[in-house]
């Protein structure tokens, strides 16, 4: 390289992307972005609202039926985010820190769970740092271009959108977990 070639991350292939699926036991979430449409509704009185889709968190829960964990870490602290964590049944929640990284590195100390065993959706810079660390990192299909070439796989829909059931039903495919989830339903 002369020095003025950007130098860009390689795309993994669709084999790649499913062999690290296959090792994922950590699906860690942003939320303005990719788990919410990234728009940030405030009523007159100060009232934060915050849309979810309701597809997103039915993915959530069938991936943890199948022992993967999700977790969220987020920039903005919100009790809306709180009550969804809750509602969802996710205990790992980091809030109110931009330093994504090294929230990333709180969570797991205290667990057996390596940097490859966790995948990381996010859409913007701070998350640029743990999507490019983790074992698989994902992206929403409106993140901002530069997220989007860093991480190794990217949604067809936007945060808020269902991005964050089509990395769900991913993983769970990688890890021929799909099918036993979907029967339930069947």
């Amino acid at each position: 390289m002369t020095g003025h070639e950007k130098s860009t991350p390689t795309t993994p292939t669709a084999a790649t992307i499913a062999e690290r699926a296959r090792n994922i036991r950590l699906l860690l979430l942003d939320v303005d972005g990719v788990m919410t449409d990234g728009k940030l509704y405030f009523g007159n009185d100060g009232t934060e609202l915050k849309a979810f889709n309701i597809l997103d968190g039915h993915g959530i829960k069938m991936l943890q039926k199948t022992g993967v964990k999700v977790g969220i870490i987020t920039g903005r602290k919100s009790e809306l985010v709180a009550r969804r964590a809750a509602n969802l049944g996710i205990e790992l929640l980091v809030q109110g820190r931009e330093d994504k990284l090294a929230a990333l590195h709180e969570l797991i100390d205290d667990t057996a769970i390596t940097l490859e065993q966790i995948a990381f959706m996010g859409d913007d810079y701070p998350d640029l740092a743990v999507i490019r660390r983790v074992g698989l990192g994902l992206t929403v299909a409106n993140a901002h271009p530069v997220v989007r070439r860093h991480a190794a796989w990217q949604s067809e829909n936007s945060g808020g959108e269902g991005a964050v059931r089509e990395a769900c039903d991913m993983i769970m495919q990688a890890q021929n977990t799909f099918e036993q989830a979907l029967a339930e339903y069947l």
